[in-house]
């Protein structure tokens, strides 16, 4: 793939953990893009890079070498303060243990990115994805009074309220059970087909990973299918 034309891609990202005898090479030269408006899945088994891969790719780490690029935007070349601004403004996130506040309410969660930034919600768009999402009715609801995949919604519909550029989904099925598991997914995809939206999921789960419309394998830190 030309990964000048991605949604998000990696030039020959490299990252290493500790140095001399002690260090690890979790990222051995990674060259990889993920399309716009595609479901793509990030495989391997633990210690294979693909969690490594994605956070150089969200921002979340910085990559000892190489590039990884947000459309035009070269991270890898951000400050702290860029970088944040970038998280909050063009990415969203999905994680595995939902990192939803437990004193706020579901509707009040969702729009947390938008109160951080300073701005309003999109009233029209908040109601359209609450409606998609099944979340009518919990709006009002805190994190414990909702179920696993409640709360999952509610975190999807947190990382969508922005319209960002990405969605990066961090084992989001990892804490719910199967039929929790496939409309979360179901979720996902439906992002994708309804909104256009670009997601990116890192999954060791192939049964998760039938949903994407791309796979990429890794292995040893590198692209191995």
């Amino acid at each position: 793939m030309n990964t000048s034309t991605s949604a998000v891609a990696a030039q020959n990202l490299v990252k290493v953990y500790g140095s001399g005898d002690n260090s690890v090479r979790a990222l051995d030269g990674v060259t990889v893009g993920f399309p716009r408006a595609a479901f793509s899945a990030i495989m391997g088994p633990s210690g294979s890079g693909k969690s490594t891969l994605m956070h150089c790719l969200a921002g979340l780490d910085t990559a000892t070498s190489g590039h990884a690029l947000l459309g035009g935007t070269d991270l890898t070349g951000l400050n702290d303060r860029l970088l944040t601004r970038v998280r909050r403004e063009r990415i969203g996130f999905v994680f595995q243990a939902f990192n939803l506040l437990p004193t706020m309410s579901a509707a009040d969660n969702i729009t947390l990115p938008l109160t951080l930034a300073g701005k309003k919600p999109d009233r029209k768009w908040m109601a359209q994805l609450v409606d998609v999402l099944g979340l009518n009715n919990r709006l009002d609801h805190r994190p414990s009074e909702m179920s696993g995949g409640q709360q999952q919604r509610v975190a999807l519909a947190r990382a969508l309220v922005t319209r960002p550029e990405v969605v990066f989904a961090d084992e989001p099925t990892g804490n719910l059970d199967s039929k929790s598991s496939a409309e979360v997914l179901g979720l996902l995809r439906g992002s994708v087909r309804q909104f256009g939206q670009t997601v990116v999921m890192v999954t060791h789960d192939p049964n998760a990973a039938r949903y994407a419309d791309h796979v990429v394998t890794m292995a040893d830190g590198r692209v191995a299918a």
